[in-house]
């Protein structure tokens, strides 16, 4: 088996399963897309810039549950993925990054396109490589996929210098098993701990389930929802763990924190037992931490022991995958009927856990939400960008099951959606793949639609166009006496002063639908409430890409809200 560096990367993907790789090409790399030319395996997909390569790898991830992939060459090319790697390090995401490097000899000389990428990446990644010699390829690209997906899933980066490329190998072969002497993460949950758990969970009067990412990661939906109907708790999720558990279930009062219901947070501040899994208390959630939960003792259940008691202290870890500790601990825990704390916790849901005043002159954003939701019966796969649309998509689509909602949200990522939809879509999934986007977030990656359209990719665009970065705004509103300090995107060095809000009607700019139309991809706009379902009926209905753009009201806000820095019962209504 005599094969080159070059070689041996591609036949490592193949043997890891992987299916496409998303990246753009570059000198350092060339050895390894000639390799590509040949390979039949393989699809790879040429994203029109590098960090939607890593988006897109970051989406494929998550819409499978499957190590993503993506590629770029040296310097500006690596560099490019930083973005990427950190969305999906954020948000535990399995991806290998493989990125070209200058050869051996240059390292440290400041050559062309060099980067010291491995530097550059170490607080972002989960572990990064970079390959000194032939010998050791092979066994840094098991190790590379084996961190990924295992233990709490991340990014690994492998930076490969040219001449490793090139050189060759005599007697290849591809490790079958890989163990790292020091990385041995601990998946079963301590039987002790557990039954402590479950004592305190059949002890409770208040207890309240409040899950997040590791239910999704570790495929617990289904021992979630055994858990939760055996004992009839109520269940919050935070934005990475929706879908994790049904979006209709009566006992699902909504995301938690700074835009979740009203329900959720004033169940946080009541509960006396709050059921931890999969979640990291990040501050989106707790407000002010000396004020979350103040009634509560905590039940932590995490595979990364560095999450538990790093922000909230916690009175009973339990270390290790959430599957695997919810099946040892819902047969030790006991059945429960209705109480008072349901009777309190549906008082405050009322007839929905969110709600919005509807307009018969202007589009609502929330409505456009809602009406893609009944169109496609909650069965689809929704990505966004960032920001106000990514707050009401949370809030109005309803997630019944995992892997339907892919978002950034420990980074924020603007321009996070359009390429992650496009991985999701390359998954071959019957579902539709829809990106909600804002008119901002979506020019931030908006050349990928010459990927999407030269590849017949299958993602239908809703951008919610309301001329503004519309969550900065939404803040210089409420807390900086309306000083929109540029934030309306239809401003510029020649923009008149604002004539006020809904006045401001130039020409588009961009024209969403003339840029969708100029890469052949259909394109339909709606300015009018009644205009709303049929123009995403229009565009659902397109074989391929299609875009949609609804022109909706300005000055729209997001409600519920908690300041910044409050505890999380201290709610603005709008």
């Amino acid at each position: 088996m005599r094969k080159t560096g070059a070689q041996i990367l591609i036949d490592a993907l193949i043997q890891e399963g992987v299916k496409v790789v998303f990246g753009y090409p570059g000198g350092v790399v060339i050895p390894i897309f000639d390799v590509l030319y040949d390979t039949k395996e393989l699809s790879f997909i040429l994203t029109r810039h590098e960090q939607a390569a890593a988006h897109a790898a970051d989406g494929y991830a998550r819409a499978t549950g499957e190590v993503g992939v993506c590629l770029a060459t040296s310097g500006p090319g690596a560099t490019n993925l930083v973005t990427g790697i950190a969305t999906a390090y954020l948000d535990s995401i399995p991806m290998v990054a493989i990125s070209g490097q200058v050869a051996s000899p240059l390292l440290g000389t400041d050559a062309f396109q060099e980067a010291d990428i491995v530097g550059i990446t170490r607080p972002i990644t989960k572990h990064n490589f970079l390959v000194k010699t032939i010998d050791e390829l092979p066994g840094l690209l098991k190790q590379a996929f084996h961190i990924a997906r295992t233990g709490r899933p991340g990014p690994v980066l492998i930076d490969i210098p040219v001449d490793v490329s090139r050189a060759v190998m005599e007697n290849y072969s591809y490790p079958e098993t890989v163990s790292i002497r020091s990385y041995k993460p601990n998946v079963v949950g301590h039987m002790r701990q557990i039954k402590r758990a479950a004592e305190a969970i059949n002890g409770a009067k208040k207890p309240l389930l409040f899950t997040g990412g590791g239910i999704i990661h570790s495929a617990a939906h289904r021992e979630l929802l055994e858990l939760a109907e055996k004992t009839n708790i109520p269940v919050t999720t935070t934005l990475m763990g929706l879908g994790g558990f049904p979006g209709t279930h009566p006992l699902f009062i909504g995301m938690p924190g700074m835009h979740g219901s009203k329900t959720a947070n004033y169940a946080l501040q009541e509960c006396d037992l709050l059921i931890s899994v999969g979640a990291r208390f990040d501050d989106r959630v707790t407000g002010y931490v000396a004020k979350f939960a103040p009634n509560a003792s905590i039940i932590h259940m995490d595979i990364d022991p560095a999450a538990i008691s790093k922000i909230i202290k916690v009175d009973i870890p339990v270390v290790g995958d959430a599957k695997n500790i919810l099946t040892s601990l819902v047969p030790l825990v006991n059945g429960r009927q209705t109480d008072g704390w349901n009777e309190q916790i549906n008082d405050w849901r009322g007839d929905s856990l969110f709600s919005y005043p509807e307009s018969t002159s202007d589009i609502k954003p929330q409505s456009v939400i809602t009406a893609l939701y009944r169109i496609t019966g909650g069965d689809a796969v929704i990505a966004t960008e960032v920001g106000q649309h990514q707050m009401w998509t949370a809030q109005y689509y309803l997630f019944s099951q995992p892997r339907r909602l892919l978002t950034s949200g420990g980074l924020g990522t603007m321009g996070f959606g359009m390429p992650a939809a496009m991985g999701a879509a390359m998954t071959g999934t019957d579902k539709p793949v829809i990106d909600i986007a804002g008119d901002g977030s979506i020019q931030m990656n908006i050349q990928e639609l010459a990927t999407l359209s030269l590849n017949r990719i299958p993602v239908k665009i809703v951008i919610l166009n309301n001329e503004y970065l519309g969550m900065v705004r939404q803040w210089q509103e409420l807390f900086y006496n309306k000083r929109y300090s540029s934030t309306c995107l239809r401003g510029g060095s020649l923009c008149e002063e604002c004539a006020g809000p809904g006045e401001c009607r130039k020409a588009y700019v961009p024209d969403f639908v003339a840029l969708a139309e100029s890469y052949a991809i259909p394109a339909f706009r709606a300015t009018r409430p009644e205009e709303v379902e049929e123009t995403l009926r229009k565009g659902l209905a397109v074989d391929g890409p299609a875009l949609m753009e609804f022109i909706v009201t300005k000055e729209e806000n997001v409600f519920p809200m908690v300041p910044a820095g409050k505890p999380i019962d201290e709610i603005l209504e709008g």
